[in-house]
């Protein structure tokens, strides 16, 4: 990997698209850093986007979560980070462009039902806007709000499709990231 263009990198994509899971095993196969920018937002403003959002709405958490991206890309001592974004971050503003300055945009794609499965595993009292929904009603909510998002998604320099509902999805998409940066890294030199 040491060919690799050293860009951070940054995952894109929906709530429990996996980009924590899959950043910090990706980050384990390439021997970077791995940063969550969520946990970035929580030690800058000492509020998660969860409490951020219930006290001072999406709009005002929208504006603060731009500027933890830039700042952290700035004061981040290391060039070799894999990133995990906030599944909302590239739809706000001008941010995929942002991205696209400051490194390599990964987009993992899944569908909208296997999304639901997967957020049903989750703690949803995490994410204010889903909680207390049925899977279905999940789905629901998921299917149209992803088909808006999916243009800002597709603008990633590289999109990765993730498999099934499957108990080693992350692992296998991480796989898949870590052999695709591999052949790009090759075909580098």
């Amino acid at each position: 990997m040491s060919s690799f263009h050293h860009r951070p990198i940054y995952l894109v994509g929906y709530m429990a698209a996996g980009k924590t899971t899959v950043g910090r095993l990706l980050a384990e196969r390439i021997g970077w850093h791995f940063v969550d920018l969520d946990d970035a937002f929580l030690q800058v403003h000492g509020l998660t986007p969860a409490e951020y959002i219930r006290q001072h709405g999406i709009e005002a958490f929208r504006r603060k979560e731009k500027y933890v991206v830039e700042d952290i890309a700035d004061m981040s001592p290391y060039e070799n980070v894999v990133y995990a974004t906030g599944g909302g971050y590239p739809c706000y503003e001008d941010n995929m462009d942002c991205l696209a300055e400051l490194g390599t945009r990964i987009y993992l794609r899944w569908d909208a039902d296997v999304l639901a499965k997967r957020l049903m595993l989750t703690d949803l009292s995490e994410r204010p806007v889903l909680q207390g929904r049925t899977e279905e009603e999940l789905l629901t909510f998921i299917a149209p709000q992803l088909s808006a998002r999916e243009p800002y998604y597709m603008q990633a320099d590289y999109v990765v499709d993730a498999p099934g509902f499957e108990a080693d999805a992350d692992e296998r998409l991480a796989d898949q990231i870590y052999q695709m940066l591999n052949q790009l890294s090759l075909n580098k030199r």
